[in-house]
C-alpha cells in the first residue's frame, strides 16, 4: 500500500491514542508515518501560503518529493534510496523562544535538510526534528486503516495537489491549534467579488506598477546585453522573484563576467535558469543557484564542457529508447519544484535503457510515433497524464510497459488532440482579453490549467471592468497585489 494512498486515507481518520510504543520499532507502516507527520503537514500546509506563491510552490513540490521518498522506502526489496534534499517554509503555530530568530517577516521560517535514511521511522523522526517539531506523539501512535471507498486518484502531474490534513475536531480543542478546514471555510465566506476587490486595490497596484517601470527597463536592458555578449539562447527564472531581485541576479552575473571573462565564455549557446541550485538540468540548461557565491558559479562554468558531454549522452539514450519503444519521444518537463540535475536524469535513462535491452519488445518501429513520455524515479506504476504524455517509472517491467503503452496509445492521442485544441482556444481568448480590456500584460500561474483559464478570460471579457485598464494581471488561485504591481486574481473569481 503506497504512502500516497495512505495519506489520502489519513485525511479522514481522527486522532487516536494507544499504548503501543513504536520508537523502538524500525518497520513503521505507511499509515503510522502519515499519522506521525500530521504536525509537520499542518505546519507546511500549502493552503496557508495563498498570499505567498513562491513559498507555496516550494512546499507543494517538496511534499511530493517527501511522499515519493517514503513510497520508495516501502517498496519490497528496497535497500536504500537516493539522498533527497528538501526545502520547506514552516508556519509557527505556537511561540517557541528557541526558534524565533529564524522566523521570516511573514511568520514562517525556511528549513532545508537532506534525507539519507534507510527506513520509514527514521525518516519521520528526521523530518520532525529538522523542522523543530515535537516527537512526543510518536510514543502513542496507532496505524490507520484504509477502506476501499476512501481511495482517490493518485496525485501527480495530472491531478490537483492533495490536501493531507483533516483531523478530528477534538484535536484542535485539545491542543488549541487552529482548524485549517474551518479557517478556509471562513475565508471563502468573506471572499470579495472581483469588482469590490479591484475598487479596493487598483490604486495600490497602479502605484506599485508605475514605480517598477525603471526597474523593468533595467531588467530588459541587462537581459538583452548578457544574451548578446555571450550568445545565450535565453535567460529565465524558475521562481516568481520580483523585478528588483532579478536585476540583482543579472548584475551579479555581469560583474562575474568582467572578473572571469574566459570562464564565462563557456556559457555560449546555453539557456540560463536562475533557480535554487547550480548545475545543469535535464534539458541541458545551465542552472545558477541564487544562494551560491561567485566562486561556485565560476566552478560550474569551468565544468560546462563535461556537462555538455553528459547531456549528449542523455540525448543518445533518449534516441535509443525511442527506437526500442516504437518511436515514442522521451521528453523533459521543467518543474516548479526542485529541478532534476543532469546527473540524476542520465542515471534514470541509463537504468531504464538497460532494462529494455534485457528484453526484446515486439513493437512496430513507428507504432507510437507522435506520442511522448517522461521517466520518473519515484513512481511504482505507469500512468497517462491528462495532457497526453505517459509517466513511466524507471524500474517498470518491459513487458508490462509494452502492454500499457499499446493499450493506452489511442487514448493518449485523443488527449493530445484535446490539449492542442484547448491550448489554441486559450491563446485566442487570452489575446481577445488582453486587447478588449486594454491590459498591459495577461499571464497565468503554471498550476492554472487550460480549462480554468479559458472560462476565466471569457468572464473577464463579460465583466469588462475599467479598473483593470493598463494593469498587469496574473490569473492565479488567490487575490494579491505583488511587489511590482502585478495584480493576481483567482481563476474562479466571484462576479
Amino acid at each position: 500500500m503506497s504512502v500516497a494512498s495512505l495519506l489520502r486515507s489519513a485525511m479522514r481518520v481522527g486522532n487516536r491514542h494507544v499504548a503501543a510504543h513504536l520508537v523502538h520499532q524500525r518497520a513503521l507502516s505507511g499509515a503510522d508515518a502519515i499519522n506521525a507527520l500530521r504536525p509537520f503537514y499542518f505546519a507546511v500546509h500549502p493552503d496557508f501560503f495563498g498570499q505567498h506563491p513562491r513559498e507555496r510552490e516550494v512546499n507543494e513540490n517538496s511534499i511530493k518529493r517527501l511522499n515519493g521518498y517514503l513510497e520508495n522506502l516501502q517498496k519490497p526489496g528496497t535497500r536504500s534510496v537516493q539522498p533527497t534534499k528538501l526545502t520547506f517554509y514552516v508556519r509557527e503555530i505556537k511561540d517557541k523562544e528557541d526558534i524565533q530568530k529564524d522566523i521570516l517577516p511573514h511568520g514562517f521560517r525556511l528549513v532545508s535538510f537532506t534525507l539519507q535514511t534507510k527506513d520509514v521511522l527514521t525518516t519521520v523522526m528526521d523530518v520532525l526534528k529538522s523542522c523543530s517539531l515535537s516527537t512526543e506523539h510518536m510514543k502513542g501512535l496507532k496505524a490507520s486503516s484504509e477502506s476501499p471507498k476512501s481511495r482517490q486518484p493518485v496525485a501527480g502531474h495530472g491531478n490537483p495537489f492533495y490536501r493531507p490534513i483533516k483531523w478530528d475536531k477534538s484535536y484542535y480543542s485539545f491542543t488549541g491549534s487552529r482548524d485549517p478546514e474551518q479557517e478556509l471555510e471562513q475565508a471563502k465566506k468573506v471572499e470579495p467579488t472581483l469588482s469590490l476587490w479591484l475598487r479596493n486595490h487598483e490604486k495600490e497596484a497602479t502605484k506599485k506598477q508605475n514605480a517598477s517601470v525603471p526597474r523593468r527597463e533595467e531588467l530588459k536592458r541587462l537581459k538583452k546585453e548578457l544574451c548578446q555578449k555571450f550568445a545565450l539562447e535565453d535567460i529565465r527564472w524558475q521562481r516568481s522573484w520580483g523585478v528588483t531581485h532579478r536585476c540583482c541576479q543579472l548584475q551579479s552575473l555581469s560583474r562575474l563576467s568582467q572578473q572571469n571573462p574566459e570562464d564565462v565564455l563557456n556559457l555560449r549557446g546555453h539557456t540560463i535558469i536562475f533557480t535554487d541550485q547550480s548545475g545543469m538540468n535535464a534539458s541541458g540548461h545551465v542552472m545558477l543557484g541564487t544562494m551560491d557565491v561567485h566562486h561556485q558559479w565560476t566552478k560550474l562554468f569551468v565544468s560546462l564542457p563535461s556537462y555538455r558531454s553528459l547531456h549528449l549522452q542523455t540525448e543518445w539514450l533518449k534516441e535509443r529508447i525511442s527506437h526500442v519503444l516504437g518511436g515514442i519521444q522521451v521528453i523533459d518537463i521543467e518543474r516548479l519544484g526542485p529541478v532534476q540535475p543532469i546527473e540524476e536524469h542520465f542515471s534514470i535513462l541509463n537504468t531504464f535503457h538497460k532494462r529494455l535491452l534485457a528484453r526484446r519488445l515486439a513493437l512496430h518501429p513507428r507504432s507510437l510515433q507522435g506520442l511522448a513520455m517522461t521517466l520518473e524515479n519515484d513512481r511504482s506504476s505507469p500512468s497517462l497524464h491528462e495532457m497526453g504524455h505517459f509517466i513511466i517509472p524507471a524500474t517498470c517491467e518491459p513487458s508490462r510497459l509494452q502492454t500499457f503503452l499499446q493499450s493506452m496509445a489511442w487514448e493518449a492521442r485523443q488527449r493530445i488532440k484535446h490539449r492542442n485544441q484547448l491550448q489554441a482556444e486559450e491563446e485566442e481568448v487570452l489575446l481577445h482579453c488582453l486587447e478588449g480590456l486594454a491590459l498591459r500584460n495577461l499571464s497565468k500561474e503554471p498550476s492554472v490549467r487550460h480549462n480554468q483559464m479559458i472560462p476565466c478570460c471569457r468572464r473577464l471579457l463579460e465583466e469588462r471592468s475599467p479598473l483593470m485598464e493598463g494593469l498587469r494581471v496574473e490569473v492565479s488561485h488567490f487575490y494579491s497585489v505583488m511587489q511590482d504591481g502585478d495584480l493576481c486574481i483567482p481563476w474562479d473569481w466571484k462576479g
